[in-house]
């Protein structure tokens, strides 16, 4: 056996494209069109570049307090990682070890199977119905953990607090994940049912509603015994991982959060725009609630209409997969992005 074949084999996630091309207007990997504000700003001038030479604080305590804070928890109840998916990757490693199969939908975040492979994991994607909506009755079945995005992606179809009740209810024995990263788009945070569920782990991220998917900061919230297992998995290969920016800047965004939550309602006021312009030009969708929206035309093709809005200088996201091969989602961009978007897109149906 050469040393070739001892290597760990792995299909990697494939994120959006992030285009070297100059002018385009870029729809296709959900990332906020506005500012992080004022109090980041400050913060980042304002750095002592001096403190540099020194490791971090290793659990970014005044970060983690200000999130606690946010969110009427204790400190013990904050996990903190560079970006989610570090946030995810270390949920996976931690909290799903059995032998039964750890549940999550076939139409959803494309990272879990891959967590899943890696960490050589028995996972089973449950099929979403015909409407791109979870069934809380699959997911009562024996498990080694569930978790799914809410609102879900790509679909930005949400689910309600007394849904996720339900598999908590049916899954007492099981830890169940909800991944919160576009809640503040339109839906209402699991968090007031971290007090009833122990088995409950909520993740979100600072790269959506919060503007910074530039510093990579993910967080997760749950019961003290739950965090503490994902901080001794992190210190056990990087006990380090938020960088002295990172927080200096992620604690000033939460100062902040009144400044992006109108963000956020600009957005929402853009994305209901966009899906009514798009409904009277015959596309079909679900009912979003996240900063993306997930589209089909009954008369032209996905594909082409992506290949076409890139060569016109639009960029969206386009998945070759069954069921979803004929949708493109879209990013929600600035109000003067989707009017320039509904042009183009009405220029294109017109050439057909």
């Amino acid at each position: 056996m050469s040393w070739q074949d001892k290597l760990r084999k792995v299909e990697p996630y494939q994120a959006g494209e992030q285009p070297k091309i100059k002018n385009l207007i870029k729809l296709n990997t959900n990332e906020n069109p506005y500012d992080p504000g004022c109090l980041v700003k400050e913060a980042i001038n304002q750095f002592d570049s001096s403190q540099l030479p020194l490791y971090p604080n290793p659990d970014a305590d005044d970060l983690k307090h200000s999130m606690a804070l946010y969110h009427g928890l204790k400190d013990s109840q904050v996990f903190l990682g560079n970006g989610s998916d570090e946030v995810l990757a270390l949920t996976f490693l931690t909290c799903f070890n059995g032998e039964a199969p750890v549940l999550f939908p076939d139409i959803s975040y494309s990272f879990y199977p891959v967590y899943c492979e890696l960490y050589q994991m028995n996972y089973q994607m449950v099929p979403l119905n015909e409407n791109f909506e979870i069934v809380k009755e699959d997911y009562y079945q024996e498990n080694s953990g569930i978790i799914f995005p809410n609102p879900n992606a790509p679909t930005g179809l949400l689910v309600t607090l007394d849904f996720i009740e339900d598999i908590l209810k049916h899954n007492p024995d099981s830890i169940v994940v909800i991944d919160e990263a576009y809640i503040d788009f339109g839906g209402e945070s699991a968090v007031s049912l971290l007090e009833k569920y122990e088995n409950l782990l909520i993740i979100q991220t600072f790269s959506k509603f919060r503007s910074l998917a530039g510093i990579r900061l993910g967080v997760a919230l749950g019961n003290p015994t739950l965090i503490s297992k994902l901080y001794d998995v992190k210190n056990s290969f990087n006990s380090y991982p938020i960088d002295r920016l990172a927080q200096v800047i992620g604690k000033a965004s939460m100062d902040d959060s009144d400044y992006i939550q109108k963000n956020a309602q600009k957005i929402i006021k853009t994305r209901e725009y966009t899906k009514d312009k798009l409904k009277a030009l015959g596309f079909e969708m679900p009912d979003s609630y996240a900063n993306f929206i997930f589209v089909k035309h009954p008369d032209y093709d996905a594909q082409t209409l992506f290949t076409q809005l890139r060569e016109r200088g639009i960029l969206v996201r386009y998945f070759a997969k069954p069921r979803i091969n004929q949708y493109l989602r879209i990013t929600i961009g600035t109000q003067q992005q989707m009017e320039t978007l509904i042009l183009t897109i009405e220029d294109i149906l017109k050439e057909r």
